[in-house]
């Protein structure tokens, strides 16, 4: 079963790409560490089934993290709740 975690941060790359904008996600895990994964390793970890990603936007309610597809083929993060851009995602505060 994969260890799910919470994403509560973004670091982000400066692109007009909805898509392309996300270069690592990051949170702290059950013991209090702070982690972070570039957009591959995490997309890597959920396909691979060794980790679920998820976020609590202001309702509480979780939300899971997905991997998208572009038109292109290039896949990328994105939330369960998002159409096309990782809206959800983008709104997380920057990490630190």
């Amino acid at each position: 079963m994969a260890e799910r975690h919470r994403v509560r941060c973004v670091q982000t790359r400066d692109t007009p790409e909805p898509e392309a904008r996300i270069a690592k996600i990051g949170g702290t895990n059950a013991v209090g560490v702070n982690w972070r994964l570039t957009q591959d390793e995490a997309i890597a970890a959920i396909e691979g089934g060794r980790w679920d990603f998820f976020v609590t936007p202001r309702h509480g309610r979780a939300i899971e993290v997905v991997v998208g597809t572009t038109a292109s083929g290039q896949k990328y993060l994105k939330t369960s709740a998002d159409e096309r851009d990782p809206e959800l995602l983008l709104a997380l505060p920057e990490c630190g």
